[in-house]
């Protein structure tokens, strides 16, 4: 029988409510089944959903504070950014003590994530991720569909880290903002493609105030722009971190064309490890009957 379940929607990567990526949370989830959390997911119509769930026993046994599912109206995910940190704040909110006192452990099907509390902000570890290059013709044919010349286009990476995406760097901030995608071409090229631009190629090293505007196309998920885009940005942030594109640290604003003003912080440490930051708002509290 269908019950009372706790319910939130969290506002991701913005501290002003209404700005940012909102999420669906359903803060118990045992014993939905995945039909259930599929149509829930289907009938918010929010790219994404979580239910979260007490974590597996050899999770648990690793440190894991809880479990978090993640669907989009069309499937479920096996890991994305601002649902990870969306759902750790619900949880939070919602009394979820950490078994460690500086890092709380979501397990996902990736795997474990960390989450820390940077200041007043939760930032995740970005997740190991794969890059390569993509194909000539392939990256011509995106291009085309985004209203790119190949002269605009300094790099461009096929970028994996449970989420795929094509990013694509190109060579000024306008032209990010000024386009005008062919969604329909691009859902049918089969890629979810991320566009960033800073103020220059590179930028310099010992820049801590450097800003990248990215725009994330996903006609293949049935979202023709995402707002602000947590797995896209910890896949960019490694790429162009380690290509010497973006300093260390660095903000990225995303969702301008759309009205929002989604705002990433990404902080390499010493160690390497990119930490993928923001605020998030709750902005409905209730139950959901489920």
């Amino acid at each position: 029988m269908p019950q009372l379940r706790p319910f939130a929607q969290v506002d991701v990567f913005t501290a002003q409510p209404y700005l940012g990526n909102p999420l669906a949370v359903v803060l118990d989830g045992s014993g939905l089944n995945d039909a259930q959390m599929q149509g829930f997911a289907r009938w918010t119509n929010l790219s994404e959903t979580t239910f979260l769930l007490p974590p597996t026993p050899e999770a648990a046994a690793q440190g894991a504070d809880y479990r978090v599912r993640i669907f989009t109206p069309g499937g479920e995910l096996p890991f994305a950014g601002h649902p990870t940190l969306g759902s750790c704040h619900a949880w939070l909110e919602a009394g979820g003590a950490p078994q460690a006192k500086d890092r709380i452990v979501q397990e996902c099907a990736k795997g474990l994530v960390q989450i820390c509390r940077d200041g007043s902000r939760l930032a995740f570890a970005a997740p190991s991720f794969q890059r390569k290059n993509p194909s000539p013709g392939l990256l011509a044919q995106v291009a085309h569909a985004l209203g790119l010349t190949a002269k605009q286009i300094i790099s461009a990476q096929h970028l994996s880290n449970g989420t795929d995406w094509l990013g694509v760097l190109v060579d000024d901030m306008q032209s990010v903002l000024q386009l005008q995608p062919d969604h329909p071409a691009l859902k049918n090229l089969g890629v979810k493609v991320g566009v960033a631009a800073v103020d220059s190629a590179r930028a310099a090293p010992d820049s801590i105030a450097s800003k990248l505007e990215v725009r994330a196309f996903a006609a293949l998920n049935g979202i023709n722009e995402d707002p602000v885009t947590g797995s896209l940005n910890a896949s960019l942030a490694q790429w162009l971190i380690a290509d010497e594109y973006m300093p260390a640290s660095y903000v990225v604003h995303q969702g301008t064309c759309i009205q929002r003003e989604g705002r990433i912080h990404i902080r390499e440490d010493a160690s390497g490890q990119v930490w993928v930051g923001g605020d998030s708002v709750t902005c409905i509290r209730g139950s959901a009957t489920l």
